[in-house]
Parts: C-alpha cells; structure tokens; sequence
C-alpha cells in the first residue's frame, strides 16, 4: 500500500507567517486595547537582511520588484537587519486606501505608487522582537520610521476608553474597519485572538475574496 503524503510548504528564507487577526463584530473597550485603523491593501511582511530587501506577500510570494518604494525606503533604514510587517497602499487624493488602484499599480512592474503602512516590528539587529509585548514593539518601530523615506509610514494608532466611537469613526469615513490589539500581547503567527478585527461592512473589502 502506497501512503499519499503533502509535500512540505517551502517558505522563503527571512519569511515569517504573519500574525492574523480574529474576525468579530464587537469592538472590545477596555484600556488594555488600541486600536489601528485597516487600511485596504495587501498584507506585505518585509525583509531587510544588510544589502539584501526583500517584501513578501501574505502567503510568501515575492513583491520586493513590483513596490520599489517600499524596497528602497527599507534599504535606507539605518539598521543592520529588520522584519516590518504592514499593508501594502495606493491611496486616492482624500488619502483612503483604494484596492482596485494597488493592484493594478503591483500589476505593473515598477509602480512607484504603493507604500507601506507599517504597523509592527517583529526583529532588529537580529533582536527578535516577537516575545516582547506590542506597546514595546510599537515604540520601537515608532522611533525607527521617524526618518524614513516615503515609501514605509507609520501607521497610526488611537488610544481611546470608547472603541466603538473608534469603529463608527472609520465607517463614516469609508474605511476598511479597525483592528484592536491588546497592549501586553507578543507576536505569535497564525490566528489570534489578542488582534480584533471589525470591518465596515460597507466597505468593498467585506466581500473581496483574499489575495496575495
């Protein structure tokens, strides 16, 4: 008898599987959470290594070439070694996120018209940042972009007692939804349940099959 096994999942070397946030429709509001606003794009991991970049869609493809901002702005960072993870943008003039614009900008090899907006720091100067709380993280990855080129920008966080103001806010605005995290939490890949997503059912986003 022949058993049939699956060929391992060969990732690409500097990869990490990206934290996933857990879908729901409550916002919680204690004061051990913040929240960020979703911004509609592709989930980018990406990987500077000395000379070499690299920015990896969600599953590990391959993007460093179609978002030569992205890659030139992580070149010049001054650090030895970094691991962002963040979401891949065009934005339109009132500075929402269009999805229809990003992938038809990473469809062309060479746009210039995608940016990151980075929202954790998951390793520096060979430091892995994952076991420290996000509050940590996100100080450091705060201080790091202060000078950065264009193409990598913070992506802002809201500290508020009412996160369903926060959420409301983001829908009035056209936005994808929010993503609350808890303060103390480490990053772990995969599923969690310290990451709340709440999306804007109105948004395009609320029925567009994932990719990347």
């Amino acid at each position: 008898m022949r058993w049939l096994t699956e060929a391992p999942v060969l990732e690409p070397i500097g990869f990490i599987q990206p934290c996933l946030p857990t879908n729901s429709r409550e916002v919680p509001s204690r004061s051990q959470w913040a929240y960020e606003i979703k911004h509609d794009g592709f989930r980018f991991s990406c990987r500077r290594d000395g000379d070499r970049v690299r920015v990896f869609s969600r599953r590990g493809n391959d993007y460093t070439d179609r978002v030569p901002l992205i890659a030139e702005a992580l070149a010049a960072l001054r650090v030895k070694s970094v691991t962002i993870d963040g979401e891949g943008v065009v934005c339109r003039a009132d500075a929402v996120a269009d999805f229809d614009r990003l992938r038809a900008a990473v469809g062309r090899l060479g746009s210039r018209d995608a940016f990151l907006y980075a929202f954790d720091l998951l390793e520096i100067n060979g430091d892995d940042l994952r076991r420290y709380e996000w509050q940590v993280r996100r100080a450091t990855l705060k201080s790091l972009l202060r000078k950065a080129r264009d193409g990598i920008r913070l992506s802002e966080h809201l500290d508020a007692d009412d996160g369903d103001a926060v959420y409301r806010q983001a829908c009035a605005m056209g936005l994808e939804g929010i993503v609350a995290k808890r303060r103390d939490s480490r990053y772990r890949s995969g599923r969690c349940a310290d990451w709340i997503k709440v999306k804007n059912p109105d948004a395009p986003a609320a029925i567009r099959v994932i990719e990347g």
